[in-house]
């Protein structure tokens, strides 16, 4: 516990900090103190470029970033807005609610930010999809190279083939997005058709799985996919009702061939 001379000294220098003039405020900027950073924040006297300098400091006490947004200047910055939202710090109860006055991109950024709390990540995202239909088509694609594998996989259910490749090209999009995406009732044949061929994701074992039991996939690719499937795996696709009757009889024809077979010498 500090001597009682030391906490007057603190609280002097905190007071200061939370009135002096702006061309005063440089030593400031320097503390550490908790007490000294909070009333800092709260300076009227701060501008924008001081509030996000403030932001930029690690550590920055949650008491100081909770005095930015009742800020006069934090009040009406788009950028202070973004960089508190952005802030790992950053209270939940003040984060949320900056989300909706971000612009789609901004959003993204969001996202991708290292810290910050999974249920503002998720409130990123879904604001984005909410204001995805609406944006112009090179938006569109941009956005399907550098958001979530979520809305990646989002973007790339259409009829549009650059849309759908610059989905796929996307490096947060996981396998498990493409089978969620192959699940679905009325997809586009040229979504089903891409991936098929795609060099990343047509190789994937689980992906070439349900392709092979997708109406939509090219039978020719099919067949190129039934030699790298084991036998008891393309048994139990036959099970599934979506498969063409024209598929089911060439996948159980392919695996009564390869049980015919002899086993291959061991080396």
């Amino acid at each position: 516990m500090g001597s009682p001379p030391f906490k007057a000294e603190l609280a002097e220098r905190a007071e200061r900090a939370g009135h002096a003039p702006r061309h005063l405020l440089a030593p400031f900027f320097k503390e550490s103190a908790k007490e000294v950073l909070v009333a800092l924040a709260g300076n009227p006297n701060l501008l924008e470029s001081d509030l996000l300098r403030l932001l930029e400091r690690r550590g920055l006490p949650r008491g100081a970033i909770q005095q930015i947004p009742a800020h006069p200047t934090g009040a009406r910055s788009y950028s202070l807005k973004l960089a508190l939202a952005r802030h790992p710090k950053t209270p939940r109860l003040t984060s949320l609610p900056l989300l909706k006055f971000l612009y789609l991109f901004d959003l993204v950024r969001v996202f991708q930010t290292p810290g910050v709390p999974t249920d503002v990540k998720m409130a990123a995202e879904e604001g984005i999809l909410k204001k995805v239909e609406a944006i112009p088509r090179g938006e569109k694609i941009t956005l399907a190279r550098r958001a979530s594998g979520r809305i990646a996989a989002q973007l790339l259910t259409c009829e549009d083939k650059e849309l759908i490749r610059a989905a796929l090209e996307n490096p947060y999009l996981s396998e498990a997005d493409l089978l969620r995406v192959l699940a679905r009732e009325n997809l586009p044949r040229v979504v089903v058709e891409t991936i098929a061929v795609d060099i990343k994701w047509s190789y994937r074992y689980g992906l070439r799985q349900a392709l092979i039991r997708n109406p939509l996939t090219p039978l020719g690719r099919v067949l190129e996919f039934l030699p790298d499937i084991a036998v008891n795996d393309l048994r139990e696709l036959c099970l599934d009702r979506r498969m063409p009757e024209q598929v089911r009889r060439y996948v159980l024809a392919h695996c009564a061939e390869r049980l015919q077979k002899p086993p291959r010498p061991q080396p």
